[in-house]
């Protein structure tokens, strides 16, 4: 059965292909009756959100009966504080976000992890000796506000660095090129591309392979959404691993994914497609999206085992709180349903 066979099965057998009938040309036929959601992503448009593009592009949202609104993020949006102001029904975040929701004690929670491994990378030259993360010690580190209360406190701790060698990140790589010495925070599929355009080829650390494993790319919601709208949610959350599966298989598997980097693309200007490219091509190399529990669960898993695991090294260096209800973190229902395993 076709992935979209599939969505349109599933509506038939939940009663959702009925609607007002209308008649055109001697005919009756049925007017599809549209859910409409939103969901806002956590950067502008880019090759690490294409499976939801592509849902969108190649109809499998409006065959799950789904009008779904997707709303790009940026610097100056909070995708958090949208979702918990109501100003939209999902927002993209990652576990420790979720973790984050329990500790401030707000109804809000993760219900799929598109990404089992965080983009996040450090970036060094070549030929300097940077190998793994115990060779980074008394180097330079160009590492983001955010990174330093939450992962890099767990890598200081695991690998015997220090505060003392970090420097503000800038998002901008002319400290990088300009000192060989110098390891820079990166994400997998953006700063790598643009560093070989200046003729270097970068060393990665994937800050996954460190031990600090958190969910990227997550499905967050509000308690009370979930429980208001949990079938039309389930819809949203198929279709969406659906996207991710064609995406990522491109026209390898037969799909035509020119539409949805189009609708990225309009989005986002910068990124052209030898960047969309690129991004795609790091997420299959690096089982970004079909590695560990996806690849028997199906894109999005998640575990109740991993969810304990991201707890533990999150606590264990203060990020949060030992004692924390991590369980309320997340729902496990509306995924692990085997779409797209490997």
């Amino acid at each position: 059965m076709t992935v979209q066979r599939f969505i349109i099965s599933r509506r038939v057998a939940l009663g959702l292909a009925s609607g007002p009938l209308l008649v055109a040309a001697g005919r009756v036929r049925a007017q599809p009756r549209l859910d409409k959601v939103s969901f806002v992503t956590n950067w502008r448009a880019q090759a690490e959100h294409g499976g939801f593009y592509q849902a969108q592009a190649a109809g499998l949202y409006r065959a799950a009966g789904l009008e779904v609104e997707l709303r790009p993020g940026g610097p100056q949006i909070n995708p958090a504080q949208l979702l918990i102001g109501g100003r939209v029904d999902m927002a993209m975040g990652n576990g420790l976000g979720a973790l984050g929701f329990v500790r401030e004690n707000i109804p809000f929670l993760c219900i799929g992890a598109v990404f089992q491994k965080d983009p996040v990378v450090l970036i060094g030259h070549p030929g300097t000796g940077v190998t793994d993360y115990a060779s980074l010690k008394g180097r330079p580190l160009l590492i983001s506000a955010e990174a330093r209360v939450t992962w890099w406190p767990f890598v200081r701790s695991k690998f015997g660095l220090s505060d003392e060698q970090v420097r503000p990140y800038t998002f901008s790589l002319a400290p990088f090129l300009a000192d060989k010495r110098v390891v820079q925070q990166g994400y997998l599929g953006s700063e790598p591309f643009s560093i070989r355009a200046q003729g270097v080829e970068p060393v990665l650390l994937l800050v996954h392979d460190s031990g600090f494993q958190d969910y990227g790319t997550t499905i967050n919601i509000g308690a009370a959404t979930l429980a208001a709208k949990r079938e039309v949610i389930q819809r949203f959350v198929d279709a969406s691993m659906l996207g991710w599966d064609q995406y990522l298989k491109g026209s390898a598997g037969g799909f035509d994914t020119a539409p949805a980097n189009r609708l990225i693309q309009a989005q986002n200007p910068e990124m052209g497609d030898a960047l969309i490219a690129f991004g795609t091509r790091m997420m299959n190399e690096q089982g970004i999206v079909r590695s560990g529990d996806a690849a028997r669960l199906g894109i999005g898993a998640m575990t109740e085992a991993r969810w304990a695991a991201l707890h533990a090294v999150a606590a264990e260096v203060g990020v949060v709180p030992a004692g924390l209800a991590w369980q309320r973190a997340f729902d496990l229902s509306l995924v692990n349903k085997g779409i797209g395993k490997a």
